[in-house]
């Protein structure tokens, strides 16, 4: 989500590790996953014609959507229910701000069961949670709105971008920070693989860290002078990533594209295409 702030945001980026290897060398791939797409790719799209877009994502053969951007948050969340429920398509989770969750968390609840979610994700952060204390309160925050999601039937997941991993409290990065002290049986992570590659991750060491606590992955690729570009266009390598898959205990792949261009349908399809190649 928010490109520019990512854009903002965005490190020196060690991307060797990323480049060492061709994205797709022949490996064996765990069972499938659904493949599914976060809105935000189609914001432009789906703003105007919420109803249409899902019945284009649905025709390109994807059948697991997650809300962000687009203005869904004051849509009719029924009527786009009713709507995937006949396009086959489901919603596990949604994307809903740190304030917003902070001051709206029954409406929040209420638009996550409505659309069928069993997890709210934070997606992004404000500059000003760069600070450390500011952080460490922020995680706090994360560790009660997960105990009160469990009370309400839900899970609770934190979106990454590149500054978790860039910026430090101490000698600890944000990330660690949140891996240490955000509940590790409540504080899920949603892994935007790209904005770790950006960072200078090695994406199998990250999973590693993490076993069974990443909810989803945020699946983009990267081109060689560190661009967002479809799955398949780039250097990351997926297939080997996904070899992980297991011990992540990741549950859904979602194609996200937050430069996705225009007219949109292309860059999504080729998305789609790649990763069902791969078995993700």
């Amino acid at each position: 989500m928010r490109a520019s702030r990512r854009q903002m945001l965005a490190g020196g980026a060690a991307l060797a590790a990323a480049f060492a290897a061709g994205p797709f060398a022949a490996r064996a791939a765990p069972a499938a996953r659904k493949i599914g797409l976060q809105l935000y790719t189609v914001r432009e799209l789906f703003a105007p014609d919420p109803i249409g877009t899902l019945e284009k994502i649905a025709a390109i053969g994807y059948r697991e959507v997650e809300y962000g951007g687009g203005g869904y948050e004051a849509m009719d969340h029924a009527a786009l229910r009713k709507a995937m429920d006949r396009l086959g398509l489901t919603a596990p989770s949604i994307h809903v701000g740190y304030d917003a969750l902070a001051s709206k968390f029954d409406e929040s609840v209420a638009m996550a069961r409505t659309l069928g979610a069993d997890t709210i994700i934070v997606p992004w952060m404000e500059e000003k949670f760069l600070e450390a204390a500011a952080w460490r309160g922020a995680v706090a925050d994360f560790n009660r709105f997960a105990e009160r999601l469990k009370a309400a039937g839900l899970s609770f997941a934190y979106h990454n971008h590149d500054f978790e991993f860039t910026h430090k409290d101490g000698d600890r990065t944000l990330f660690d920070v949140l891996i240490a002290e955000g509940d590790p049986e409540l504080v899920n992570i949603e892994l935007d693989l790209f904005w770790a590659v950006k960072a200078g991750q090695d994406a199998k060491a990250l999973i590693r860290r993490l076993p069974g606590r990443i909810y989803a992955y945020h699946v983009k690729d990267m081109t060689a002078e560190g661009a967002m570009t479809s799955v398949g266009k780039g250097v990351i390598d997926f297939a080997d990533i996904f070899t992980l898959n297991d011990i992540a205990g990741v549950k859904h792949l979602y194609v996200e594209n937050d430069q996705s261009p225009a007219p949109y349908l292309p860059d999504i399809t080729t998305s789609f295409t790649t990763l069902s190649r791969l078995s993700a």
